[in-house]
């Protein structure tokens, strides 16, 4: 089925969307003239947008090609140039490489079930990324820095602009949720299109941050990095929260390799680190409410070594039960739905992640945990849970170093 933008019905103020029959009438009503007159300068400014979603050969041809994903021990060990040539050759790379990785994900929603891709807050979207695409496919080869200047400021405002499109995903598949039939496809194109997302968000914020005179830093690569002190920033975070709603939290232990440091990105660990935290202190304040006051530790080791680094995650919150155990790395399940998202945490720790760098309410919408599992997995590691019902559970994170042995993973 295919949407094509009626362009004479626009300057007549008619119907904007027509639709091959005969599914389309049930996701687009027609309005009559006078309710689309005050809609018409808004269809004209979307038409281009519009006109893409079924017949744009430009993304076609850009959804072809193989995206090119660098190691970040490539991006670690390029250099510095005095003259700035490093920040041109990775402006120059982000101009030929984001639009594929853009029309990737067209495709991916175009192949989406029609009912599904038919849904507003799934539309909108989509739009957002055929409006990126075009706009990157606009700009001027890169071959200065008064260009590539303005390049940045491109990237920033598309940086901006699909600032919210995990939660937005989160709520159109929510949604249409009665209208999936097949898990495994739902699975397959969301981890796709997050971890997609999560891939241009760093190699984006990393052409941008090269301009930074920080050094400690390469570009959004911490030389150093401790992930003691990340734990330790999103654990004080994650207590206050705790001890504004419950009146206590409980203490959290951090031992094993607590002294490592080493080359990473703190991006990934501001997404997942707050939503295993915030799970380890829900349940155990949940678990422990009638002795609010008396809460067993929430106990965090790392173990560090020459190929990769784990941090688990331990609390004595009751443990998963066995019947939804299996169910938790599925998205869209929540062991907080049955009480409307748990109204006591869900709404504060929106807040919280959002105050985090680039981090998103990830949680709320069943999509914390199995996004977190997504982005390890596209880190080169792991998210796995051992749960011991009526005791606790523990959680593991494991991602593999940028410079350790084999090979780094690739972005």
């Amino acid at each position: 089925l295919h949407l094509f933008l009626d362009t004479d019905a626009i300057e007549k103020g008619g119907p904007v969307l027509k639709a091959s029959p005969p599914l389309a009438a049930d996701c687009f009503r027609c309005r009559s003239t006078s309710s689309m007159q005050g809609f018409s300068e808004l269809a004209r400014e979307r038409s281009k947008t519009v006109t893409s979603f079924y017949n744009q050969s430009a993304i076609d041809i850009s959804a072809e090609k193989a995206s090119v994903r660098l190691t970040l021990a490539t991006l670690l060990y390029s250099g510095k140039s005095p003259d700035g040539h490093h920040i041109l050759s990775s402006a120059k790379y982000l101009h030929k490489e984001l639009p594929v990785r853009i029309a990737h994900r067209i495709k991916g929603f175009r192949s989406l079930p029609f009912i599904i891709g038919c849904n507003p807050t799934i539309l909108q979207v989509h739009e957002l990324y055929i409006r990126a695409y075009h706009m990157l496919s606009d700009f001027p080869q890169i071959e200065d820095q008064d260009v590539e200047a303005r390049f940045c400021k491109l990237v920033q405002q598309l940086l901006d602009d699909h600032k919210d499109v995990v939660t937005m995903l989160a709520q159109g598949f929510k949604e249409c949720r009665k209208h999936m039939t097949d898990e495994a496809v739902l699975r397959s194109f969301l981890d796709s299109t997050l971890c997609s997302r999560l891939g241009i968000r760093m190699l984006a914020t990393h052409h941008l941050a090269l301009h930074e005179d920080n050094p400690d830093f390469v570009g959004i690569i911490c030389r150093r990095l401790s992930p003691k002190k990340i734990i330790e920033k999103w654990v004080d975070f994650a207590r206050r929260l705790c001890e504004h709603q419950y009146g206590n939290s409980p203490r959290v232990r951090i031992n094993g390799h607590v002294a490592a440091r080493f080359p990473f990105i703190p991006l990934p660990l501001d997404y997942i680190l707050p939503e295993l935290l915030k799970n380890a202190m829900r349940a155990t304040m949940e678990s422990h409410l009638n002795t609010p006051y008396n809460v067993p530790d929430v106990i965090i080791t790392i173990a560090n070594n020459d190929i990769d680094f784990v941090i688990r995650i331990s609390d004595r919150g009751g443990g998963i039960p066995h019947n939804i155990v299996d169910k938790v790395m599925d998205y869209h399940f929540s062991t907080a739905e049955e009480s409307a998202q748990d109204p006591r945490m869900s709404s504060l720790f929106d807040n919280i992640t959002n105050s985090g760098n680039q981090s998103n309410p990830m949680h709320g919408f069943g999509f914390g945990l199995p996004t977190s599992r997504a982005y390890a997995e596209y880190l080169g590691g792991s998210l796995s849970i051992q749960s011991m019902q009526g005791i606790g559970t523990d959680v593991y994170l494991r991602l593999r170093h940028i410079d350790g042995k084999g090979e780094s993973f690739r972005v």
